[in-house]
């Protein structure tokens, strides 16, 4: 696990609230939803990773500049918790991996050649749909 991931699982904040779904009478009565709130600042990630952090994290990021995440998915605490620290921790993952550059492709003379003759046959189509004069 990388060191930014295990540092961020240690600077999360934790708090459990009442979840909807299964979980009969349980779900009254148990706060089993757990809401996890990462402030990104402590981090001190490089401003690439930052931003592709903000883009992923969307909605889920605040003004502040927290993550929370909230996971109901479980009927109990513990696995709640579990699965809402994995998906942060994918979360800062994804942030971390630099997207490859995309290469420019080179068009040769044959091709454009043929593009350009496709756009002529498709201009004509087009030019020849007009009201017909008798």
């Amino acid at each position: 696990m990388d060191e930014t991931i295990a540092r961020a699982l240690d600077l999360v904040e934790e708090s459990f609230i009442a979840a909807s779904g299964p979980g009969g009478q349980n779900v009254n009565k148990v706060a089993t939803a757990v809401q996890l709130r990462l402030d990104v600042f402590p981090l001190r990630l490089e401003p690439q990773v930052h931003q592709r952090l903000k883009r992923l994290a969307g909605s889920r990021m605040t003004a502040k500049g927290e993550i929370v995440l909230t996971a109901r998915r479980f009927r109990t605490q513990e696995a709640n918790r579990e699965d809402a620290r994995a998906r942060l921790a994918e979360l800062i993952e994804q942030a971390l991996v630099e997207p490859k550059k995309r290469a420019r492709t080179r068009v040769n003379r044959a091709n454009k050649e043929q593009r350009i003759k496709g756009k002529k046959v498709r201009a004509t189509v087009k030019a020849n749909r007009g009201k017909v004069d008798w």
